[in-house]
């Protein structure tokens, strides 16, 4: 029984990590759907009750989610477990929010700073586009994605993909005091700040980066505190 136990258990880890490889590299899914439960069995060579354990493993990971009547839909949530844990190890929403903001003061004005130092023309480019989205925002919603869509591409342009699966999951954590930050101090004077981070990695000044990171993300805390910890980043 305990042979048996062992097989199957490596049978499900090996189909999940050819599973996430073929996912990551595009050839897999459809229109963001994986095939059938039946026929990735039958093109992997395992029965169905493997490739639904296979399945839920990578679900549990964040990089699909299977849905009744729907199918194995690719979610690309990586960052999904450290949400949960931060969850549960911080069930109080406006303590969970601030111990939040003290991990992204550490880690943004880094984060900038390397962005600053590795940025391509084309990172440039895009980074100028999206806050170029901030500006033209037209509600707080559309404010809201466009500020984590800043966020976001200078992680990936510092070319640390933990420091990108990092700021995901605390922005997962961090919604709710975003919208409140954003509605009672305005988009604007994140624009300001942004615009200031902006210039500095587009003129490849990686300690002024640094600075108007720290800068911005300061801000966030000192909002959060003074709106009882229900602020926003």
């Amino acid at each position: 029984m305990e042979a048996i136990t062992l097989r199957k258990h490596t049978l499900v880890e090996d189909l999940s990590d050819q599973l996430a490889g073929a996912i990551r590299s595009g050839g897999l899914a459809m229109d963001g759907l994986l095939p059938s439960e039946r026929h990735l069995a039958e093109q992997f060579g395992v029965s169905r009750p493997v490739v639904r354990e296979a399945t839920k493993r990578l679900e549990f990971q964040g990089l699909v989610e299977v849905r009744q009547g729907i199918g194995i839909r690719v979610t690309d949530r990586l960052h999904a477990p450290m949400t949960s844990a931060a969850r549960l190890l911080l069930p109080e929403e406006g303590e969970r929010l601030r111990q939040a903001l003290e991990v992204r003061a550490t880690l943004e004005p880094e984060i900038a700073r390397r962005a600053a130092e590795r940025a391509t023309a084309a990172d440039r480019e895009r980074l100028r586009r999206l806050h170029l989205d901030l500006e033209s925002a037209r509600d707080l919603a559309a404010a809201m994605e466009a500020d984590l869509a800043f966020h976001r591409e200078i992680a990936r342009v510092s070319e640390n993909e933990i420091f990108g699966l990092m700021l995901d999951s605390i922005a997962d954590l961090g919604r709710e005091s975003r919208r409140a930050t954003m509605n009672e101090a305005g988009v604007g004077r994140a624009v300001k700040q942004h615009a200031a981070v902006l210039k500095a990695i587009l003129g490849g000044e990686a300690k002024a980066a640094e600075k108007a990171m720290r800068v911005h993300i300061e801000s966030a805390v000192s909002d959060l505190l003074a709106h009882g910890g229900k602020g926003k980043e």
